[in-house]
């Protein structure tokens, strides 16, 4: 088999290392059949599901929690905002800690601390304690999404990466609807603070799974802590006009996500669908769509290219935003199956793509894929609440084709640069072609008067 680029972790801002791998450290990585590769598999699933039940765990909740504490849809999905937000602003420096002290640690850790918090959640006395214990869990876990992004990228082969990060990322998906689905119908049966008692619970049986199953890391190599070091390496991750784009397509996907689920549940336990709690939480059985869809983005990568997969998932995403706006139950659970089947495509293939494009730090490249990720969820749970609120759900819809529309822009650009990059190359080639005959011409002619003289 061919040998692999080591692409260790590098020290923050260290030069892109060109050291050739071993063909015996090749030959350990993971893949498809290999011994580790299910246990490593099974591991990061668990962890994904841990990740998406803890923090959408209030998602679903939404309308309950507004009537408990008796406050407004938009201060309710700040439940939700909260532990977004506070994920994005520390991914990048608990990433940082994953070069120094190992990414297995730094996800165990993260999830301890999530799920003893979770455990905590249930007792909240007021909306604003909730919120505060919600960013205080969102906080933990940003120590897990860029750690397993990177823990992937040292130890699974090159050609099966996206297809590890999409079972990481069917995780999530599996997480968040198992999540809603529990929450909704023990919160039908018990009441909202059983319905998170019981998600933590959930979590903390995926918490001792993962670290019970995860094999050791053989391809990490601590590095120590700089600041300096640090901000060299974002700044270099930010130079990059790719990693730019494929952030920027990351979050306002995100925004779209985050803006329907967070609403969704407003919309259906009013008029014309009055659904109780726990047959909204049913609804999102339309997760297993996005289990499929993640799951089979390398797939879609190796037919349609990166940026035709995007294509494809954006158009996907916009045609079941258009058809959720129908008042018949059908066509908006059709809607959302659409949504969620193009969102997670899409959320797999930019994810995959920064953790091959980054060749140093990956932990930071991804961390900063996490942040606008989960800064797009913020943003989008909250604009999406605001916009239900003055123009109920045809606004939170139009958020979306908005931001959808961003992303074929943004994908757009992205092939005309990519092609604009080919011609240039088969122009210099051949300027440079033009150039060698021209010299090897001078130099004939040089030969041709030398032997006549």
């Amino acid at each position: 088999m061919p040998s692999a680029s080591t692409e260790a972790p590098a020290t923050p801002g260290a030069a892109p290392s060109t050291t050739t791998m071993p063909s015996t450290a090749s030959d350990s990585l993971l893949s498809p059949g290999r011994p580790g590769y299910r246990r490593m598999s099974l591991a990061l699933f668990a962890a994904g599901v841990a990740t998406f039940a803890l923090l959408y765990s209030t998602q679903a909740l939404l309308p309950a929690i507004s009537a408990g504490f008796g406050v407004s849809a938009g201060l309710a999905s700040w439940t939700v905002s909260a532990a977004t937000g506070a994920l994005a602003v520390l991914v990048l420096p608990l990433s940082a800690l994953s070069e120094r002290f190992g990414r297995r640690t730094l996800m165990t850790v993260s999830l301890v601390v999530a799920v003893a918090v979770g455990l905590l959640v249930p007792f909240a006395p007021n909306v604003e304690t909730l919120i505060a214990l919600r960013a205080v869990q969102g906080a933990a876990l940003a120590g897990l999404p860029a750690s397993a992004m990177a823990y992937l990228a040292e130890e699974v082969r090159p050609k099966a990466l996206v297809a590890a990060i999409g079972l990481f990322v069917a995780g999530n998906s599996v997480g968040g609807m198992t999540g809603r689905i529990l929450t909704g119908w023990v919160a039908q049966l018990w009441g909202w603070r059983a319905a998170l008692g019981a998600v933590g619970l959930l979590a903390l049986a995926c918490a001792v799974a993962f670290r019970i199953l995860l094999p050791r890391a053989r391809h990490f190599t601590p590095r120590s802590l700089s600041a300096k070091g640090l901000a060299r390496t974002v700044g270099g991750h930010l130079s990059d006009p790719l990693l730019r784009r494929l952030y920027a397509i990351g979050g306002l996907f995100m925004v779209v996500f985050g803006a329907v689920y967070t609403v969704i549940g407003y919309r259906l336990v009013a008029e014309p669908f009055n659904l109780s709690q726990g047959v909204i939480g049913s609804i999102f059985l339309v997760y297993l769509v996005g289990t499929v869809s993640s799951a089979a983005a390398g797939r879609l990568v190796a037919r349609l290219g990166r940026r035709g997969a995007l294509y494809l998932a954006v158009t996907t995403t916009t045609a079941g935003l258009l058809l959720s706006l129908s008042d018949t139950l059908a066509a908006v659970l059709l809607g959302l199956v659409l949504i969620t089947a193009g969102f997670f495509a899409g959320h797999a293939v930019a994810s995959a793509a920064v953790s091959r494009t980054a060749k140093t730090a990956r932990a930071q490249a991804s961390a900063l894929y996490q942040s606008a990720y989960y800064l797009g969820s913020s943003a989008g749970g909250t604009l999406g609440a605001v916009a239900f609120h003055a123009g109920g759900w045809a606004a939170t819809v139009a958020l979306g084709l908005t931001a959808g529309l961003g992303v074929v822009a943004i994908t757009l650009y992205g092939t005309r640069a990519a092609r604009a990059e080919e011609r240039g190359a088969r122009t210099a080639q051949a300027e440079e072609r033009g150039a060698r005959t021209a010299q090897a011409g001078r130099t004939a002619q040089t030969e041709a008067r030398t032997a006549l003289s």
